[in-house]
């Protein structure tokens, strides 16, 4: 069964949060200029349109977690952004090594709590979290099926998506069982972020 609520939330990404993230910001330019962390033309608006989208997420992990693991982590958007801009220990899994190593470079600019993993996220070897997210990594059938065997039981996980949502959760509920609550973006027109708790696969 799939439950579906509409909310809001408001984006609480202050000045002085996005000039945290300025030393950040810098250093992805630079390893912009050789790596494809974030696409060409999205560089100059990377504050408003990358960092805004990722520290929305903030009010929505749940109180007391513990951890968090964040799939196919690219640029940082959103696990990196989130464990500097909170302090809570994440897991970044990101099978390309030259991003891999961006990440290092960016968690120790930051002073992020993260553990880099550059491997394929089916092949990591972690415990399960209580928050799982990604950002821009595939559709939600295929990433509820890298998704469900690192959320702990209980578990929240948080994925931004864009206007094909619809046609991607009725796709996901052929599959899953889950709760899904949808939170208006305030980055992008008509996206939304996908809060999903009591995830359970379909029996065949």
């Amino acid at each position: 069964m799939l439950h579906v609520k509409h909310s809001s939330t408001s984006n609480d990404a202050s000045r002085e949060a996005f000039a945290r993230f300025e030393p950040y910001l810098d250093l992805l330019a630079r390893w912009n200029r050789t790596i494809n962390l974030i696409g060409r033309a999205d560089m100059p608006h990377a504050a408003a349109r990358h960092l805004a989208d990722a520290l929305q997420l903030q009010p929505l992990i749940p109180q007391g977690t513990a951890r968090g693991i964040d799939l196919g982590s690219g640029a940082g958007f959103p696990g990196l952004v989130l464990a500097a801009a909170t302090g809570l220990p994440f897991d970044l899994i990101e099978a390309d090594q030259r991003k891999a190593a961006f990440l290092r470079e960016a968690a120790r600019v930051l002073g992020a709590p993260v553990q880099v993993h550059a491997t394929r996220i089916e092949a990591v070897d972690l415990a399960p979290a209580p928050l799982v997210t990604a950002r821009a990594l595939a559709p939600l059938p295929r990433l509820l099926e890298l998704a469900a065997p690192l959320l702990a039981a209980g578990g929240t996980a948080l994925f931004p998506k864009g206007a094909s949502v619809a046609a991607e959760l009725t796709a996901a509920a052929r599959r899953w069982h889950m709760r899904v609550d949808q939170v208006p973006s305030h980055t992008e027109a008509g996206a939304v972020i996908l809060r999903i708790t009591e995830i359970a696969r379909v029996p065949a």
